[in-house]
């Protein structure tokens, strides 16, 4: 089949044998590089195999600055063009799509971290931490276990209250808390009660902005809600399955006190007769 596994495909559809034409097509997906990737795929397609032809496909997509160094690649240049244009055309297009999905992986991240550094304000605001408390909490003095940046958001807190510019804006540092405190008030939802700075003041200054500063923002308030609500139903489910592992694992030690109290009572029944 290595040796001759091309020749059988083009005899198995020419004769219409079924049954050694999927034999011929699973072996050559074994034994393609990208070296013989063009002719098995410009075969694939005059054979009217589309499990080979996608898996080729694939290869050359994958390594296509190899595959284009190749004879293959260069007697298809000449004879079948409209091939390589679709194939140029195909990897253009997963070029694409992942430079799509870094770009949609890095916003994640990014609304990720936002959402945290949201619920980390909020719990240094309502219940204090180790620096950084509200007027009717007292600092803990612990190091924080919720929060991976409540140190660092600490410290940029402490900034913006002594910082010289903050009422200019003009401070890389205070502009990042200003903008964290209208983040947290657009999410906020029981703002009469809110410990954090700022919150309600920020819905009034939120009423007067235009409309394309507007749209713009209730974007990226409604990705940090949702990333925040998913975060919390992720945390939902892992106590859930805390929860029912731990009953589980009662329910197997009542079932092991019950069998061998059992085991007590009979081998002492036992001994008394």
């Amino acid at each position: 089949m290595k040796n001759y596994g091309i020749h059988l495909l083009v005899l198995s559809h020419v004769f219409s044998m079924p049954k050694l034409k999927q034999r011929c097509t699973v072996d050559l997906i074994q034994f393609m590089t990208t070296g013989n990737v063009v002719d098995v795929l410009h075969l694939a397609k005059l054979c009217d195999a589309p499990n080979l032809y996608f898996k080729c496909v694939k290869l050359v997509t994958n390594n296509f600055e190899a595959v284009k160094e190749t004879e293959g690649w260069k007697l298809l240049h000449k004879h079948d063009p409209c091939l390589e244009v679709d194939l140029i055309r195909l990897n253009k297009e997963q070029e694409s799509r992942k430079k799509r999905g870094e770009k949609h992986r890095e916003e994640q991240k990014l609304f990720v971290q936002l959402s945290e550094a949201v619920q980390c304000l909020k719990h240094i605001c309502t219940e204090g931490c180790t620096n950084v408390a509200s007027y009717d909490v007292e600092i803990t003095g612990r190091p924080c276990t919720k929060f991976s940046t409540c140190q660092a958001l600490q410290g940029l807190i402490k900034h913006f209250t002594t910082c010289d510019r903050r009422l200019e804006r003009g401070c890389r540092s205070c502009k990042s808390m200003w903008k964290l405190f209208r983040l947290h008030s657009c999410i906020c939802i029981n703002q009469e009660a809110c410990k954090v700075p700022l919150c309600k003041k920020y819905q009034l200054i939120a009423e007067k902005e235009n409309k394309e500063g507007a749209t713009r923002w209730k974007l990226i308030v409604g990705k940090v809600a949702s990333t925040m609500a998913m975060s919390s139903l992720q945390l939902l489910r892992t106590r859930r399955d805390e929860v029912i592992r731990n009953a589980r694992v009662e329910e197997e030690e009542d079932e092991l006190r019950e069998s061998s109290n059992w085991w007590t009572n009979a081998i002492a029944c036992f001994r008394c007769i």
